[in-house]
């Protein structure tokens, strides 16, 4: 009910008596949807700060204000110097207005998501608050007056066209009306019931701050879960306003931070069963060396060109069908699997480090989320998230590469060649970490450097993945992939789309996969 009509008349008047006078000393904006006006009389200084978001607007009389010596700037510097006349609210309709001194007027606009404060000068808008509203420029101050009224004829008549004669009242009177139970009276205990409600909201007797279905809210009347009382409507606004902010930051954040731990939790501990699975399968199976040992044993009893024959096991003490290529010779095929015993090796030992790795981040992660399930102040939520940092996938359609985040590192993958080059030559920095796999063609893959901190390896390893993901060694069991900072990569004259020369660059090697994509 901040942006009711009825509240906005008492906050009008209450702003006429503090106001008028004064001179309007500087507007000024430091945050993206607050605006700062400052007045000034006999030696007295009055703020009037006017928040406008796009899921708030309201305003406040703060006591005290700092200006920042940074990311500060001047707005209506046409109002500087001039004199307050009155303030005016409209009637029936979410605004009123400041008249200055030689035809100047602010007009505050409280609709909601389209809220903005526009200046008039001589009768015309000639500047805006939020400019992306054009709109504006073409509204008329004096204009706004809307001509709601209640008919007690029309109410006798028909009890459920109140809301149709003054479509203004918003939600909280009704509400007052079903607590009174009012649908069960007779007719004229209804029509005397609302008479009694309207001149409570014409002239209330307090200003309430209330639970209303578990969200504050600041009434005219009596409704909801009560919590403090005021005589005073910039008194009640002031209490109002960082409180209901407060319940806003919590409840937007708390849920969004506790989805994201949950949706983390749960990719943590699929990814940590399928390394168990695959450990599990590894135990359990036939490593390359031996079937190399078994073919070069045997190398006396397989005929020319066989594709597939039972050879004598040593290691198990039985037969085993050993399968061959048709294209190589036996030896050529014993080779080639002692090459990938090696890497098997190197991907087993890698296997049960990121096994490690997962188990660690799946109990960090539950203990996180209990944490934050102890939580119930918008204080001690804020305390959490500076404490924690939350990993989330970033999507963004519109740009060349495809976005995540890992403890607090923004990972960037070009979406083509194209792309590579757009992310690579426009998007990046020198001292940006750049990756991409070895020798074959695939994504450039983006760490942004955050200044002060140094690139964890866990943060660089994911991001060898990912560059490993995309790009034509997807499906091989590891992958080289370089790495070096963004200054040491050149694109050449005349070079194809994504083509690069590196230097100074480190390998690594590790398994291709996107660790952001939970495996069905």
């Amino acid at each position: 009910m901040h942006q009711n009509s009825f509240f906005l008349k008492q906050l009008a008047q209450q702003l006429h008596l503090l106001l008028q006078g004064y001179t309007c000393a500087s507007a000024f904006s430091q945050e993206k949807d607050e605006l700062m006006l400052e007045f000034e009389k006999d030696g007295q200084t009055v703020f009037l700060k006017v928040i406008q978001t796009p899921t708030f607007s309201s305003l406040q009389v703060p006591t005290s204000f700092h200006r920042a010596r940074q990311n500060s700037v001047d707005l209506f510097g046409s109002l500087v110097g001039k004199q307050v006349l009155e303030v005016i609210p409209h009637r029936q309709e979410r605004s009123f207005y400041i008249k200055f001194t030689q035809e100047k007027v602010l007009l505050f606009k409280l609709f909601g998501n389209r809220s903005n404060v526009v200046l008039f000068e001589d009768d015309n808008a000639t500047a805006l608050f939020h400019r992306k509203l054009a709109k504006d420029l073409a509204l008329d101050y004096k204009a706004m007056d809307q001509h709601f009224h209640f008919d007690r004829d029309q109410l006798l008549q028909d009890p459920a066209s109140l809301k149709k004669m003054m479509p203004t009242l918003g939600d909280l009177p009704f509400l007052y009306l079903q607590e009174k139970d009012w649908e069960s009276l007779p007719i004229q205990e209804r029509l005397h019931l609302v008479e009694n409600m309207l001149g409570l909201l014409e002239n209330p007797t307090a200003y309430y701050l209330t639970a209303v279905h578990r969200t504050l809210r600041l009434s005219l009347l009596p409704v909801g879960a009560i919590q403090e009382t005021f005589n005073d409507p910039l008194q009640a606004l002031n209490a109002f306003v960082p409180q209901f902010r407060a319940q806003e930051y919590f409840q937007r954040n708390y849920s969004s931070t506790h989805k994201a731990l949950q949706r983390q939790l749960e990719v943590a501990n699929k990814i940590w069963y399928q390394i168990q699975e695959q450990l599990e399968q590894w135990h359990h199976g036939t490593p390359y060396a031996q079937t190399a040992d078994v073919i070069m044993a045997n190398l006396s009893n397989i005929p020319a060109g066989s594709t597939e024959l039972e050879l004598f096991d040593f290691y198990q003490n039985q037969p085993r069908l050993i399968k061959l290529s048709r294209t190589e010779t036996p030896q050529k095929t014993a080779e080639r699997l002692y090459k990938k015993a090696k890497n098997q090796q190197i991907e087993w030992r890698l296997l049960q480090e990121r096994a490690q790795r997962k188990e660690e981040e799946v109990e960090r992660l539950t203990q996180q989320l209990q944490e934050l399930e102890q939580i119930t102040t918008a204080p001690l939520l804020r305390q959490y998230l500076k404490k924690n940092t939350i990993t989330q996938t970033v999507t963004a359609p519109d740009l060349p590469y495809h976005a995540f985040e890992l403890d607090g590192f923004k990972i960037w993958v070009g979406k083509n060649a194209r792309a590579n080059d757009t992310l690579t030559l426009k998007h990046t920095h020198k001292d940006d970490l750049w990756l991409h796999a070895k020798d074959v063609p695939g994504s450039h893959v983006v760490i942004k450097q955050v200044s002060g901190k140094a690139i964890p390896m866990r943060v660089i390893e994911t991001a060898a993945q990912l560059a490993a993901y995309y790009s034509k060694r997807k499906s091989d069991t590891l992958c080289p992939v370089l790495y070096t900072p963004k200054k040491y990569v050149r694109k050449p004259k005349g070079a194809t789309a994504g083509s690069v020369l590196v230097e100074r660059e480190k390998v690594l090697l590790v398994k291709p996969e996107n660790p952001f994509r939970i495996i069905p």
